[in-house]
């Protein structure tokens, strides 16, 4: 069995500030992680290999810094890992990411499963795994807590709002995997060395895959972010009581007592 994960490399969004003049994410100064769905989406991808056998293959899409990244999810337990890097591919929007993981996914090869991060971090729409979906033609299941792979079938457990239900569907086929639904693993101090040092890293650029350009990156992206700003928030009422203990006590349990139903 064959598991695909894609990667995301976001910064704490406590630090990201927003460039004025591009209205994109400036990330210069703040630290990357990978985005923590993704992290919850490899480990599933390990435990399934554990369970079934077979191989583990991360792709990512960014620049270069995103390599230790990967080298990462390699020490965890992965097998393999791709980087596509290009000029080419800054400022997409989903659409455009979506079509450039697609196209990554192809090269990788035959697969059975494609699991990713219900949504990113510093983007949170959700849209990429649907979208990687869509442009391969496969099925797919949202918002995912639990699969089980059988004879060439997918059965997976979706959290809705009033509950969950299991669905299933012919492999290969696209997952996105919830938020916290286990727990990912240490890495492997055993598999450190050759993570970090001798396992190689194939990074892609847009003409290694011969990817048509103007579905990636800016003119790849319809979307349009016309304006910035700060949303206002509403101020909490606020009172101070005064007095020594047994007055502040007094006075607080008159106000509390304003508010509770006889």
């Amino acid at each position: 069995m064959h598991t695909i994960v894609c990667l995301k490399v976001v910064p704490k969004s406590e630090e990201v500030t927003i460039d004025d003049e591009t209205k994109t994410l400036d990330r210069s100064k703040a630290r990357s992680e990978i985005n923590p769905p993704d992290m919850n989406a490899v480990e599933m991808a390990l435990k399934l290999k554990e369970r079934n056998g077979g191989t583990v293959s991360l792709l990512a899409m960014g620049p270069p810094l995103f390599e230790p990244y990967l080298r990462l999810g390699l020490a965890m337990g992965a097998d393999q890992a791709f980087l596509m890097s290009d000029r080419a591919f800054g400022g997409a929007d989903t659409l455009a990411t979506s079509y450039v993981l697609a196209e990554g996914i192809k090269a990788i090869g035959s697969f059975d499963l494609v699991l990713c991060g219900d949504e990113s971090s510093d983007g949170a729409t959700g849209q990429v795994p649907p979208g990687i979906a869509e442009w391969l033609g496969l099925p797919q299941a949202t918002d995912v807590r639990r699969v089980d792979v059988s004879d060439g079938s997918l059965s997976a457990r979706r959290e809705l709002g009033a509950g969950s239900e299991v669905v299933e569907a012919d492999l290969p086929c696209v997952v996105s995997v919830k938020h916290d639904v286990n727990e990912p693993r240490f890495l492997d101090s055993g598999r450190w060395d050759w993570a970090m040092n001798e396992a190689p890293v194939q990074i892609w650029s847009a003409t290694d895959l011969e990817i048509d350009v103007e579905k990636a990156g800016v003119p790849g992206s319809p979307t349009v972010v016309a304006g910035v700003s700060v949303a206002e928030g509403a101020d909490r009422r606020r009172e101070f009581l005064s007095g020594s203990p047994e007055e502040i006590a007094t006075q607080l349990a008159d106000k509390i007592r304003a508010w509770v139903k006889p």
